[in-house]
């Protein structure tokens, strides 16, 4: 099986892949375009639209995502709504201490205004 592969490999580098060739022609078409712009942004091979074009990518790709989306994030509601709990222990913590009570208790709700059900 081994060997398979090293012929099947072999044959495609004597004739060349048709990846390979499409590879050197894309290249040979960056080499003119480099000839033809030197500050060949990679674009287009017109110099005027390569460099709009480029300036088009840079302000969207960078300015508008990165300011935009940095406002989104920074405007995001309180996930998991952390700074509300903290704001409502603290709400909690000053009327305990208003009413002189201590600041936790062992029950939850208050045992007198629980209704059980009968023992039956």
């Amino acid at each position: 099986m081994a060997a398979l592969g090293r012929c099947a490999r072999s044959l495609l580098l004597l004739r060349g892949s048709p990846r390979q060739q499409q590879h050197e022609e894309e290249e040979g078409d960056m080499v003119a375009a480099l000839r033809k712009n030197p500050d060949y942004h990679g674009f287009d091979a017109d110099p005027v639209v390569d460099v709009w074009n480029m300036r088009l990518a840079f302000f969207f790709g960078i300015s508008l995502c990165i300011v935009v989306g940095s406002t989104f994030v920074h405007y995001l509601p309180d996930h998991g709504m952390r700074k509300w709990a903290r704001r409502e222990a603290e709400q909690m913590v000053k009327e305990r201490e208003r009413l002189g009570l201590p600041i936790l208790d062992s029950n939850y709700f208050d045992p007198s205004k629980l209704v059980l059900p009968d023992e039956e």
